[in-house]
């Protein structure tokens, strides 16, 4: 009796240590880096993909050598269910518990592109057109479709999405990214708005988003802004033309071949501010926080006129004699 009890409990003791052996290894294996078959890999999980198709895509890169053993490691976590689509970036190192943990948590590489103030809507879809990372889904709709999907009751699209740099998850679509710039846009220009200076000459926020990209293609210089924006309203309130060449180069489309003729400053279009009093139809470019501040909350001058100095700044005047002067002494080498 004593000898079999002896036996059961050196059976038992061994089948302990078996399984204390076989937690110790598994404990190392997991904590063993994947075997990668280069510093980096990236590996894209696209939406709707399950567990069991990424194991398989993940091994077929190299990453693992048994696709199962995610698989279990998974399912053993309950987490089997919780795959994220992106784009991941594996680097040397990583564990394949780390490998679950980012992939059920999204931890996914960021991609970004970035709009310039100043861009046209037809920059930023080139933008998005010419970016690998993002799934094209609406770029080739007409602009009045887009605006509609978007919520927008305006069928034109030209200045209507904030410039900035935008960060997104690989395949993200293009659809998510133009909401995300009109929705900041929209949402600046009710804000500054709201606290809009009296007695503008401005019936709507669309007027001041049109003047707001005039702004922006004017100015070289962020301080030179407000200015700029005092002599465009004072223009407008006196009834005077804004007279300005970016609406015309806008008007004129693919015709402009970056030399603006007297020919073109006498050619009417609905974007010659030289021949037509007031505000084009659209704006003519995306303008910046600076540029719609400026519009809304103009400084009181008198300035009239402004001409490049050459340098990105400007030269305001007054009056007609004064800006004479300036564009002689600027735009003629002082001649």
């Amino acid at each position: 009796m004593r000898r079999s009890f002896r036996v059961v409990t050196f059976v038992a003791l061994l089948l302990l240590a078996v399984a204390g052996g076989v937690f110790l290894y598994g404990r190392w294996w997991l904590d063993q880096p994947l075997p990668l078959p280069a510093p980096t890999v990236n590996f894209d999980v696209k939406s709707g993909a399950n567990l069991k198709g990424v194991a398989r895509e993940l091994m077929a890169a190299g990453v693992l050598r048994d696709e199962r053993v995610l698989v279990a490691l998974a399912r053993w976590r309950g987490v089997d269910r919780l795959i994220k689509a992106g784009n991941y970036e594996i680097a040397t190192g990583t564990t394949l518990p780390r490998l679950l943990d980012r992939l059920t948590q999204g931890d996914v590489t960021q991609a970004g592109f970035t709009v310039v103030e100043g861009a046209t809507f037809g920059e930023f879809k080139r933008a998005l057109a010419d970016n690998p990372h993002v799934a094209k889904t609406v770029l080739d709709l007409p602009e009045a479709e887009l605006m509609r999907r978007l919520g927008s009751t305006q069928p034109f699209a030209e200045g209507w999405f904030y410039p900035d740099t935008y960060y997104f998850s690989s395949g993200a679509s293009d659809f998510s990214l133009l909401q995300r710039a009109h929705r900041l846009m929209q949402a600046r220009l009710d804000a500054v708005w709201a606290k809009r200076a009296p007695a503008l000459p401005f019936t709507d926020p669309y007027q001041a988003l049109i003047l707001a990209s005039i702004v922006e293609k004017e100015t070289g210089k962020a301080e030179d802004r407000p200015l700029v924006a005092s002599v465009l309203v004072n223009r407008l309130r006196l009834g005077m033309r804004l007279q300005t060449d970016p609406t015309v180069i806008y008007g004129m489309g693919n015709r402009f071949d970056g030399n603006l003729r007297r020919r073109d400053l006498e050619a009417d279009t609905p974007y010659n501010t030289y021949t037509r009093v007031g505000l084009p139809p659209t704006p003519i470019a995306l303008p910046g926080r600076g540029a719609i501040d400026a519009v809304l909350n103009p400084p009181r001058t008198e300035y009239l006129y402004f001409v490049s100095r050459g340098d990105g700044s400007s030269q305001f005047s007054t009056n007609l004699i004064d800006h004479a002067r300036a564009v002689a002494k600027f735009q003629k080498n002082g001649r």
